[in-house]
């Protein structure tokens, strides 16, 4: 069980942190810029909050669990999007002329 909540939690901070910057790259060439923001930010919390819940059981130690997954899929998306970036840089710098 205490792997289970600490995968679930990974799992739930792919679907946050992934969510954000979708959301981001969606928001800048986007004319509804604030209703991608509001509503991805409303989606991505009850998604979040209610896998906590049934992760969690009543336990706070699986929640604490659950809780550091999330953090380690922070830093698993920040390196996988930089990447991403990065690598969209040098794909448009390179086909200008």
């Amino acid at each position: 069980m205490i792997l289970i909540a600490l995968i679930s939690g990974i799992g739930l901070g792919v679907v946050f942190f992934g969510g954000l910057w979708f959301t981001v790259k969606k928001t800048l060439g986007s004319s509804y810029a604030a209703l991608w923001i509001l509503g991805s930010s409303l989606a991505r919390t009850v998604v979040v909050l209610t896998g906590f819940y049934f992760v969690a059981q009543g336990n706070w130690q699986r929640l604490l669990l659950a809780v550091a997954g999330f953090i380690v899929a922070r830093f698993i998306i920040m390196r996988f999007t930089s990447r991403l970036d990065q690598k969209q840089i040098l794909l448009t710098t390179t086909s200008q002329p």
